[in-house]
Order: C-alpha cells, then sequence, then structure tokens
C-alpha cells in the first residue's frame, strides 16, 4: 500500500502545483472568469472520457501498466503546458493532462484489490491522504515558483516542476510496483462479453444503492470543484492575493485534509460508519461555503476553509468506501471508474456553473449556490442512512 501511496502522493504534487496557478495564467492571456472556469473544466472533460476507459484497461490488462502510460502522459501534458504561447494551446495542454489523470479511478482499484472490506474505508483514505499532502508540497511549490505578484507571474518553472514529479512517479512505478489485480481475475474479466462505456455506466448505476452514492458523489465534487475553479480569483478580488498566497492557503488546507483523511477517517467509519460521516461532511461543506463570502480577515477565512478541508475529507473517502464494498470483486476496476467518470463530470459542469455566475452575479454567489446544494446532499443521505448501514453490514457478512 506503501508504494501506490507515494505514486499517487509524488504524482498529485505534480497537479497541485499548477492549481493556484491555472487561473492568473489564464487571465495572462485576457480571459474572464467564465473562460477561466472553462480551463479548469477542459481538464476535468478529460479525465471524464478516460476515466471509464482506464478502468476497463486495467480490469483487463492489470493496474500497474496503465499507470505508467498514463504518467509518461502526464509529462509532456506539463512540458507542453510550461511553454504555452497563446491561451488554445494552453486549453490543449489541459486537455491531454485531463486524459492521462483519468488514471485516478485505476489507484482506487487498486486500493480495493489489495484491502479487506474490514479496512477498505482506511485504504480509501490513505488515498485521500496522498491526495491531501500532494495539495500540501503542490500549492506551496507552485505559488513560490510563480510569485506573489498577479500580473507579472512565472508560467514556465512551475509547469516545468510538476512535469519533474509525474516523471518521478513513473520511475517509481516502474521500478517498484507490483500488479495488484491476481492473473485468474484478469482472465476472467478477459473473457467477460465487452460493453459500450453507456451500458457500463448504466448497469453500474442501477447496481443496488450505488447510482445513488455516485449522484451524491456528483453532487459534492460539483460544489467543491466550484469553490476551488473561483477561488484564486476571488481571493485576488478580496485580499489583491496572486499565486504565491493562494499557494500558501492551499498548502494549508492540503495539511488538514491529509491528517484527516491518513488519520481519522478510518476510525471514524468504524466508530460513526460512512453512511454517518456522509451526512456530517455534506454539513460541514454546506457552512464553510456559506461562511466564505463574509469573510473580511484572513483568520475567518482559514477558519471557513478548515470546516470545508473537513467536510470534503470525510464525505469523499467514505462514498468510495461504500461503493467500494457493494461491488463484487471482479468488477471493482470498471464500478469505480464509473464513479470516477461521474466525478469528474461534475468538475466539468460545476467550474461551468460557478464560473458562470462568479461572471453574472456577483464573486460571491458560486459559494452561496454550493452551500444550499451541500444541504441538498444532507438530507438525501440522512434518509437513506438506515439502508446503506444494513447494506454494508450484509456485504461484510458475504465476504466473511
Amino acid at each position: 500500500m506503501l508504494v501506490i501511496f507515494l505514486i499517487v502522493f509524488i504524482d498529485l504534487v505534480g497537479f497541485g502545483i499548477v492549481i493556484p496557478l491555472l487561473p492568473f495564467y489564464g487571465e495572462h492571456f485576457q480571459a474572464d472568469p467564465f473562460t477561466v472556469s472553462m480551463l479548469m473544466a477542459t481538464y476535468s472533460l478529460g479525465q471524464f472520457i478516460a476515466a471509464p476507459l482506464w478502468g476497463r484497461l486495467s480490469d483487463r490488462m492489470g493496474r500497474k501498466p496503465i499507470l505508467l502510460i498514463s504518467l509518461i502522459g502526464s509529462v509532456f501534458s506539463y512540458s507542453w503546458m510550461a511553454y504555452a504561447s497563446s491561451l488554445w494551446i494552453l486549453f490543449a495542454a489541459r486537455t491531454v493532462g485531463g486524459l492521462m489523470a483519468g488514471n485516478i479511478s485505476t489507484a482506487f482499484a487498486y486500493i480495493a484489490d489489495i484491502t479487506t472490506p474490514e479496512n477498505r474505508a482506511k485504504g480509501m483514505g490513505l488515498i485521500g491522504a496522498a491526495f491531501g499532502l500532494g495539495f500540501i508540497a503542490g500549492p506551496a511549490i507552485g505559488g513560490i515558483l510563480a510569485g506573489p505578484d498577479p500580473l507579472n507571474a512565472d508560467y514556465t518553472s512551475p509547469a516545468l516542476a510538476a512535469a519533474a514529479f509525474s516523471l518521478s512517479a513513473f520511475v517509481l512505478a516502474f521500478f517498484t510496483m507490483k500488479e495488484s489485480l491476481s492473473p485468474e481475475h484478469r482472465e476472467e474479466l478477459k473473457n467477460k462479453p465487452k460493453k459500450g462505456r453507456v451500458a457500463d455506466f448504466l448497469e453500474t448505476i442501477n447496481k443496488p444503492g450505488i447510482g445513488l452514492l455516485i449522484a451524491l458523489s456528483f453532487l459534492a465534487t460539483f460544489v467543491f470543484a466550484g469553490m476551488e475553479t473561483t477561488f484564486a480569483m476571488w481571493s485576488r478580488r478580496q485580499f489583491g492575493w496572486g499565486p504565491e498566497q493562494n499557494g500558501y492557503l492551499f498548502a494549508f488546507i492540503g495539511v488538514v485534509a491529509a491528517i484527516l483523511q491518513g488519520g481519522v477517517v478510518g476510525r471514524l467509519a468504524n466508530r460513526f460508519g460512512e453512511a454517518n460521516l456522509i451526512v456530517q461532511g455534506a454539513l460541514a461543506l454546506a457552512l464553510g461555503m456559506l461562511l466564505i463570502p463574509f469573510c473580511t480577515t484572513v483568520e475567518a477565512l482559514v477558519v471557513a476553509m478548515v470546516i470545508i478541508a473537513y467536510g470534503f475529507s470525510v464525505i469523499n473517502p467514505s462514498l468510495n468506501s461504500l461503493i467500494s464494498l457493494l461491488t463484487e470483486n471482479t468488477a471493482q476496476g470498471t464500478v469505480m471508474g464509473a464513479a470516477r467518470s461521474a466525478t469528474t463530470m461534475a468538475r466539468v459542469v460545476g467550474p461551468m456553473w460557478a464560473g458562470f455566475i462568479f461572471a453574472g452575479l456577483s464573486k460571491d454567489w458560486p459559494y452561496w449556490t454550493g452551500s444550499v446544494v451541500m444541504v441538498f446532499v444532507a438530507v438525501l443521505a440522512w434518509r437513506s442512512m438506515d439502508r446503506y448501514a444494513a447494506a454494508k453490514k450484509d456485504a461484510l457478512s458475504k465476504h466473511k
């Protein structure tokens, strides 16, 4: 488990490097707030297209070769981004990067392969911790390399640093990673009738209990992605911040997320159950989003962002854990790929919606509307808590 943790962490450092940079990079090419949100959405659109494909291929070819192919593709996309000379080139580079980033579904499937049902939530939380740690180092590195001035930022050095991190992850995976999917399971999956992507997705959401969990994942990611996309533009207008200040804040939130997902989520899931954590996380996200527009000091903003970090840190691995527990072993790659596909589509429409109302109404509206959506998620999850608790108990008994 340590190897996949390190691979995801190193790869996510590269991704985190460009997060505080991209809104300013887009505005460097005279992009308006909606176009900036489209730039963020383009990356996620690539993930949406690729995630089910990587999931199906990993079920047949194994997890390791898929991770290797996608990591080397990420090296190319970041290198291309470093030398973008126009807005369309920046869009193209981010699209390629998104196609390669569909490999995260393979990482989740890898964890499902090597964990027992009892420690599945802990394993998913560990991958979440890799995300969080990636967002500690990544944004800080990106912000420092880009500089504090939004008008004179260095866009080349952070992108090249991201390429170097993805290359390091490739080398680590090539030499140290062991295949997690047994030859027997691969052979079984190769002999299964091939289905189209739409058929796979429809079959997945029609599995008992899976459809609602994927819908909740979509809505939570929709809200979080909208915040993530517009925050740098919001902070520039509210506090006059550039890439460096945003990088430090995202790094701090990464520390909080890593602590929660790496050391707390597993214990909380054992004590309260995943369904309970989904309700808690949704309510925390609703509160944090509601508070952001009222933050006039950095201290208040940090409090709001910590609440958001808690919410997303508990809801995301809890949803993934329940989805995995309700899925048979031979379909983990396909189901996790479909779930990832839904959340990446949320990262397409979420930024688009947030950018649209940011530009059309005000900088605060993405956060107010996001709060309302998360209250709705909390109500849906609360009404289904008992059903999912019983489904989890039944799934665990079948694995004994």
